[in-house]
């Protein structure tokens, strides 16, 4: 009996090993810096769109519209935030999958950016990023 062609399985997107990827400490440091920057106006969202998922990427649209409407209605200015990159805590809960908390020292406040990190397309790509 012959198997029903499935597109998916053969167009999407495609699993890879951890041993395969780079080390993702790296891209999730780079990643809390560029979000904590997009939510701040500082930075334009497209210049991350090729490492996360379209899920993502609809979402953070979500959060920098209402940060820019919540800085527009305050009269604030855009301006690049200072803040530094504590400690990060990653956890790899099965092959080609990296879940990491990255805390973000800013001057009035520390924040936790989660990230989950996947294996597709030979690249780590995140498919969530929440700033709690």
């Amino acid at each position: 009996m012959r198997q029903p062609f499935e597109p998916e399985s053969f167009f999407g997107h495609q699993p890879t090993t951890t041993a395969s990827l780079p080390d993702p400490q790296p891209l999730l440091e780079n990643l809390t810096r560029c979000v904590v920057e997009i939510l701040a106006g500082a930075r334009d969202l497209q210049q991350i769109a090729r490492w996360v998922t379209d899920d993502v990427y609809r979402n953070l649209v979500k959060r920098v519209v209402l940060s820019d409407r919540a800085r527009r209605a305050r009269g604030a200015q855009v301006s690049r935030p200072t803040f530094s990159i504590g400690s990060v805590v990653v956890d790899e809960p099965r092959d080609g999958v990296v879940e990491a908390v990255v805390i973000v020292h800013g001057r009035a406040r520390s924040r936790a950016v989660a990230i989950r990190l996947e294996g597709l397309d030979s690249r780590w790509r995140a498919t969530a990023i929440n700033v709690l």
